[in-house]
């Protein structure tokens, strides 16, 4: 079954019998990009899985964790950043036929599919959250030079371009201009 969702996990095992339960420790890859535009968890990045699916009467009750390596790229500098990244699932994925399934929009609560619960969605929803939209390799990020494009933590102490205001540009021409007529 090599096109299977890793993420949409067997619970034929686990029974209605209310209060019954499995785990599920594995790390599965990534069957997508999740994330933001300059983070995310990479198409393929192992997906560590730490969770617990118990039988409740609506359905199967999906909780743990979630975690995996997060790359992206430095909003000031453009350096790549890493970072892993962790999320706690808690999520009912109501049975086929049950209550819940009868009196929930389709979207609000997820439903068992010929006996698995697929998680991609509630990971990347979570995921999203925990994610900066913004990140920085480091707090203190002095980003790139806005003239010459040079990364600032590799610049000389003190880097700077010496810039005449466009508006003022005329007058600094003539006084230049004024000031080498003076001196001959």
């Amino acid at each position: 079954m090599a096109g299977k969702n890793p993420l949409a996990i067997d619970i034929s095992r686990l029974g209605r019998r209310p209060g019954s339960m499995i785990e599920v420790h594995e790390t599965v890859p990534s069957p997508s990009r999740i994330g933001l535009d300059l983070i995310r968890i990479e198409q393929g990045a192992p997906l560590e899985l730490d969770l617990r699916i118990e039988s409740v009467s609506e359905g199967a009750l999906v909780t743990g964790t979630v975690s995996g390596p997060a790359t992206g790229e430095c909003v000031r500098c453009l350096e790549p950043v890493g970072d892993e990244v962790s999320i706690d699932i808690t999520e009912l994925f109501a049975y086929p036929g049950s209550t819940t399934e009868a009196t929930t929009e389709e979207d609000e609560v997820g439903h068992v599919v010929d006996d698995r619960v697929d998680i991609e969605q509630s990971i990347v929803d979570a995921v999203g959250l925990v994610l900066p939209f913004a990140p920085l390799c480091r707090e203190d990020c002095a980003g790139l030079c806005p003239d010459c494009g040079v990364a600032l933590v590799d610049a000389e102490p003190g880097h700077a371009h010496d810039k005449i205001d466009p508006r003022w540009a005329k007058l600094a021409a003539l006084k230049d201009q004024a000031g080498d007529g003076s001196d001959g």
